[in-house]
C-alpha cells in the first residue's frame, strides 16, 4: 500500500483547511486509515481514525472541529479540519493498517507529511 498526502498548507487561527490522501496498492487488504500530527518537541499523536466500516474515533482536543471521512472505495481519505488553532500546527502523516495476506501479519504504512501552519 502507497500514501499519497496533500492539502496542508498556511490559514489563519479560525480558517479550515482539508488534507487528503489517496490509497493504492492492495487497497482491500486495508482495514483502518489515521492521520497522525508530529509538533518539535513531541511524540507523533493519532489525530483521527477511521476503520473499514467507517467508525471514527478523534483526539479529543480535535473533536468537534475536525471530521475524517472516505470515499465509498476506500482509497481516498480526508480530514476536513474547521476552527483551526495554532496549537494544530504540526506535520500531518496519513497511515494505513493493512494485513499481509501472504504472512497474515498486519503492517503499517505511511504517507509523506504535509505541513499545516495555523498563525495566531
Amino acid at each position: 500500500v502507497q500514501l499519497q498526502a496533500s492539502g496542508g498548507g498556511l490559514v489563519q487561527a479560525g480558517g479550515s483547511l482539508r488534507l487528503s490522501c489517496v490509497a493504492s496498492g492492495n487497497i482491500p487488504t486495508i482495514n483502518a486509515m489515521g492521520w497522525h500530527r508530529q509538533t518539535p518537541g513531541k511524540q507523533r499523536e493519532l489525530v483521527a481514525q477511521i476503520t473499514r466500516s467507517s467508525s471514527t474515533n478523534y483526539l479529543d482536543s480535535v473533536k468537534g472541529r475536525f471530521t475524517i471521512s472516505k470515499d465509498n472505495a476506500g482509497s481516498t481519505m480526508y480530514l476536513q479540519m474547521n476552527n483551526l488553532k495554532p496549537e494544530d500546527t504540526g506535520v500531518y502523516y496519513c497511515e494505513a493498517d493493512s494485513l499481509n495476506i501472504a504472512t497474515m501479519v498486519a503492517e503499517r504504512h505511511w504517507g509523506q507529511g504535509t505541513q499545516v501552519t495555523v498563525s495566531s
